[in-house]
């Protein structure tokens, strides 16, 4: 039976995990979950006047999502020639970490770890209108880039490329994140260097990976593992992703048998699971086995495997079929995809095969999706699965 997002973020808090790491396909829902957990710990107060001191929800609370990505946005005035600057809106969360919290040199320093150690962001001072004294920009709100030489020159101000501009992003996370376990690593309350922290329950972070080429991804997973794993408060993290390279390395650096860890991440404080969401709109979220890394062309292969079954094939499984034939076919070397399918008998790969599956994969037209599939093609949708399966020696989970 399938639950509403926020009964999932009610099983999550209920969980007695130190790390939950859930993986699942794009669009199905991880920044909404996230949303609904936030609002689960730290909801709204409605009932609030407006003169009353609301409590921020980063007291209980921190995640990074989507719309942290949107905080920024690049300022490209073409018409006046002007040089590219990557603003943020005005928020209170990155008020919080760079003045607040002073983190703007731990930011390009983590930066430049991801990135080049010669790509320099600057962070904008105030700026006042020389005549009025109003204020143009407030502090912190701009970011420039530039490429330093060793003479102390730079290229000037540079539009770095979208993988880099999410590191940057991540970055201002991640160095608040440094600083809030350096501080609650501190046992005694009394002796830490602030209490803005002390209430903290939860981090929660959804996907930082997108944009980032795989080297780039691996050491932010590594990283973002070993700093999870020096916690040694209470707080607790939930990370969700879509990247499979970024979920397995994240599993085997948790799932690491490391005597020398405070913590056995392998059994009372690491669990690993998918958020799956029904035909009916409602969600599930399915433990994974802590003993193998979880395998995406599988799980394409047992969400085909289910829809067989149960006879609600539609045109999109094609998609999740050529999505398998085509890593396959990487993996073993063949140049394409089609070479995979049934052959004919002068060893081509049967044309009616690859025909269906182009074409259900990649209709350009809206009323080519709404027709329903015809029988002859559910069936040759169950007799290419069972083919790539027997033909190529897929894994296949048993039943007791």
């Amino acid at each position: 039976m399938g639950k509403a997002l926020a009964e999932i973020a009610q099983l999550l808090k209920d969980a007695d995990k130190k790390v939950r790491l859930i993986y699942a396909f794009n669009g199905t829902g991880k920044t909404r979950l996230s949303r609904e957990f936030k609002q689960l710990i730290a909801p709204k107060d409605d009932a609030a006047g407006e003169g009353d001191q609301v409590e921020p929800t980063r007291n209980k609370i921190l995640y990074y999502n989507a719309f942290t990505e949107d905080l920024f946005y690049w300022d490209n005035d073409l018409e006046v020639d002007a040089e590219p600057k990557l603003k943020i809106q005005p928020n209170t969360f990155t008020d919080w970490v760079l003045k607040e919290q002073g983190q703007d040199m731990n930011v390009i320093t983590t930066f430049q770890r991801y990135t080049n150690d010669k790509l320099t962001p600057r962070f904008n001072e105030e700026r006042k209108d020389d005549k009025t004294g109003a204020v143009i920009a407030k502090a912190f709100s701009e970011v420039t880039f530039s490429l330093e030489s060793g003479d102390a020159t730079h290229s000037g101000n540079l539009k770095i490329s979208k993988g880099e501009e999410s590191i940057f992003i991540w970055s201002i996370f991640y160095a608040l994140l440094e600083q809030v376990i350096d501080v609650l690593n501190v046992a005694e309350p009394g002796g830490r260097e602030t209490d803005q922290f002390n209430q903290l329950e939860y981090v929660f972070i959804d996907d930082p990976v997108s944009s980032l080429d795989d080297n780039h991804l691996i050491q932010l997973a590594v990283d973002l593992a070993q700093l999870v794993k020096s916690n040694e408060s209470s707080v607790k993290f939930i990370i969700t992703t879509h990247n499979p390279l970024f979920f397995n390395v994240l599993c085997n650096e948790f799932g690491s048998d490391d005597k020398s860890e405070r913590y056995s991440w392998k059994s009372k404080w690491f669990s690993k699971s998918r958020l799956e969401r029904s035909g009916d709109g409602s969600f599930n979220v399915v433990e994974q086995p802590n003993d193998s890394p979880f395998a995406y062309h599988l799980h394409l292969m047992s969400q085909l495997d289910g829809a067989i079954k149960s006879g609600q094939i539609e045109k999109y499984h094609f998609n999740l079929l050529r999505n398998v034939l085509e890593k396959t076919a990487t993996f073993l070397g063949y140049k394409r995809w089609e070479h995979l399918l049934p052959a004919t008998a002068d060893g081509q790969p049967n044309p009616y095969a690859k025909r269906i599956v182009n074409f259900s994969s990649h209709s350009k037209h809206a009323a080519e999706e709404a027709q329903p599939l015809k029988p002859e093609e559910k069936k040759l949708l169950e007799k290419l699965v069972k083919h790539i399966v027997e033909r190529h020696r897929f894994w296949q989970e048993t039943t007791t």
